[in-house]
């Protein structure tokens, strides 16, 4: 009797054990961040970001073709104008030019004995205009040669720093091909890409203030120098040039910098949202706006830009809407979300 009470009495507590295993919450609801969409004063400035560049930098080629047998400079190396930049194997103009002389020394010779034959009425005058001729044709040969000769040295034409080297010695190269990039000394600039949207903002003249990111407190002032008229057609941005005024340190080419432009105008309130609740659909951008139940809904939306501070939304959103700002590529249509810290921006 009592092995039998034993046996139902472990028996109960299995059964209770299994019970409380099976008992385990099921589809729990997922936090999410929100905010309230509400409307922001306009950004008085936009900023974008550059790379330091020359005014003036450009591709440095020989005017004849040969072997390059010296270039003592490398990339980096300062330079004055006239310095020697790179050299080509001289040998074969100074054959050209040598016979070059050789052929002057004749036309002139034959040149000075039809003079004294015409004189004496010995050869017509055709045949001295001939010989003359021939002697016009050596001067300028002779001339020709002496400038390749020439050509074979490649100097700078202004002060600079060699940007980039481009052919080593021991290569062949032909006239006009590219050897080095010179970037000349002096005025530097920012090369920077403009977006669609701020195009029409945008205009030849305009102030900017320049920061370097490695010298944060040092502003530097400059103008809208150059903006390009066609968009890239990949990027679908448009490059411009902002002219910097002489700094008080030698700032390196290819620096990274940012250049900051003051609106034109007040800038009205704009609805303006973070970037992190932005859900992209392909090409298309969305967001998920939250009910009154806490389920979730994606809704397409326009951002007509994107600045530091957030996207600006020009349809698809109203104020006083909520939206999820956080973890937007990890919920579906449908769910109900737990609302975490919700945040009100007027």
């Amino acid at each position: 009797m009592k092995l039998t009470l034993l046996f139902l009495v472990i028996a109960a507590s299995l059964c209770a054990c299994g019970q409380k295993e099976t008992a385990a919450p099921v589809n729990p609801t997922r936090p999410a961040l929100t905010q309230i969409v509400g409307m922001h004063a306009g950004e008085g400035a936009v900023y974008y970001s550059g790379e330091i560049r020359a005014r003036n930098e450009l591709p440095v080629s020989f005017r004849a073709g040969g072997k390059l047998i010296a270039r003592p400079v490398e990339a980096g190396s300062q330079v004055k104008s006239g310095q020697v930049l790179a050299r080509l194997d001289p040998a074969d103009a100074a054959l050209q030019a040598g016979a070059a002389r050789a052929q002057y020394t004749l036309a002139e010779s034959e040149a000075l004995r039809y003079r004294e034959l015409h004189r004496k009425g010995f050869v017509s005058q055709s045949a001295l205009d001939a010989k003359e001729a021939a002697l016009q044709a050596a001067v300028a040969q002779s001339g020709l040669t002496h400038n390749q000769s020439d050509y074979t040295v490649l100097r700078a034409g202004y002060d600079g720093v060699v940007s980039a080297t481009l052919a080593e010695a021991g290569q062949v190269v032909s006239a006009g091909q590219p050897v080095l990039r010179l970037a000349q000394s002096g005025e530097i600039e920012v090369a920077i890409e403009i977006p669609e949207a701020d195009y029409a903002a945008r205009h030849v003249g305009d102030k900017a203030d320049v920061v370097l990111l490695t010298a944060e407190g040092e502003h530097m002032n400059g103008r809208l120098r150059e903006l390009s008229p066609s968009a890239d057609p990949v990027s679908r941005t448009y490059a411009a040039r902002v002219s910097v005024a002489a700094a008080s340190t030698h700032i390196p080419l290819g620096m990274t910098a940012r250049v900051r432009f003051e609106a034109a105008k007040t800038v009205a309130a704009e609805l303006l949202i973070p970037v992190s609740a932005v859900y992209q659909q392909g090409a298309h951008p969305a967001v998920w706006i939250v009910s009154a139940d806490h389920t979730v809904s994606l809704r397409p939306v326009e951002i007509s830009a994107y600045r530091d501070s957030g996207a600006v939304i020009t349809s698809g959103l109203a104020v006083g809407e909520r939206i999820v700002t956080a973890g937007v590529h990890r919920l579906s249509a449908g769910e109900k979300i737990q609302l975490i810290a919700p945040v009100s921006v007027k």
